[in-house]
């Protein structure tokens, strides 16, 4: 049996305000179609659409925006039925994008033109995932930056070759136009959101209340796991299991190649296919890897972690960190150690982890 759900969220004020009933807060409208993403909605209608009566009348005011003729189908076996229709669009301070039907999906024409009109007077758009390809097929993006999920992000690039994309970043604004990755990702664009628009202690009494981390940079890098593909049967292998027990030993191409009982030359041949990396730019890529599961334990100092994790020096661990992952050693742990381990570790690890000052962090 198909459930029929009708998107319209408990608020203090609705969009249809009487003449004299004074403007609360900026209306948000979110898109709703055909195949519409539940969570991305979700999460939408989650920070800008619950009635929060602790910060007053001012808070933001939802809507959902119906971008074709029903009946609209959502993820999970849902029938939706919108607020209103395009028209909403007119009147909203920020229209939010979830993830698009599909990359090769066309964007219908009306909506096209109501995003640019609405982008012309004023209004900031804002794509989660794949709705950057929405906002894309607007033009408004040809010339700028953007991100969107990394799965996505060589589609995009293709289809849209005037766009810079980013499929590093967590989330990108420029002129008014604001995208985010995955659809995680777009929980950390929206409160930052709310953090631009009502300042930090807004913005973190919402994210307490999701639960969630109170601000990922928008820079920070979106965490990829990136598996290592194996030769099949191949003598590359046993050596990189052999290299991940061990990452702290002196690891040069020779004593790989070694290892392997190859040239070097043949050896970094081999491992370039096994691998689609150099033996260097692997062997970094694993050695962060282990130093960022160190410091989500939170029990051991940063020289301690860059020792054991084989970069030898905690400026080398910052150099490599910073470049991989967009954040220090420092900010990762404090964004990503479990409660338990903060609970237990104290007022004393904020000393394991900075140690004595430097001029470089």
């Amino acid at each position: 049996m198909t459930l029929y759900v009708k998107i319209m969220p408990k608020r203090s004020n609705p969009p249809e305000l009487s003449a004299d009933t004074p403007p609360a807060g900026p209306l948000v409208a979110v898109l709703v179609y055909d195949g519409l993403c539940t969570f991305e909605f979700g999460i939408a209608s989650e920070v800008f659409g619950l009635s929060r009566p602790e910060f007053g009348a001012d808070w933001y005011r939802f809507a959902s925006c119906a971008v074709e003729a029903g009946p609209m189908r959502a993820q999970g076996g849902l029938m939706v039925v919108a607020d209103r229709g395009l028209e909403l669009i007119e009147d909203a301070d920020i229209v939010v994008v979830p993830g698009w039907k599909g990359a090769g999906e066309p964007v219908p024409g009306p909506l096209k033109k109501s995003l640019r009109q609405a982008h012309k007077r004023g209004a900031r758009l804002v794509s989660i995932c794949s709705g950057a390809f929405v906002l894309a097929a607007t033009g408004l993006l040809d010339g700028g930056t953007a991100t969107t999920h990394w799965r996505y992000a060589g589609r995009l690039r293709a289809l849209h070759p005037e766009i810079s994309v980013d499929e590093t970043s967590l989330y990108r604004q420029e002129n008014r136009i604001l995208t985010s990755a995955g659809s995680a990702a777009g929980i950390d664009l929206l409160l930052e959101i709310v953090r631009q628009d009502y300042g930090p202690d807004r913005a973190n009494a919402v994210a307490r209340r999701l639960v969630v981390a109170a601000h990922r940079n928008g820079g920070q890098a979106q965490f990829l796991e990136r598996p290592v593909a194996r030769l099949g049967g191949g003598d590359i292998a046993p050596l990189l299991d052999r290299i991940r027990q061990r990452l702290a030993d002196p690891w040069s191409v020779s004593a790989m190649a070694s290892n392997c009982r190859m040239s070097p030359r043949t050896f970094q041949r081999r491992f370039l296919e096994a691998t689609g990396e150099t033996p260097g730019d692997w062997l970094v890529r694993e050695r962060v890897e282990a130093a960022r599961s160190l410091l989500r334990s939170g029990k051991e100092a940063i020289e301690t972690v860059a020792a054991r994790a084989g970069f030898g020096s905690a400026h080398a661990l910052r150099h490599h960190f910073r470049r991989q992952l967009g954040l220090s050693p420092t900010e990762y742990r404090n964004r990503f150690l479990s409660s338990d381990t903060r609970e237990t570790a104290g007022t004393g690890l904020s000393q394991s982890l900075e140690g004595p000052p430097r001029t470089q962090a």
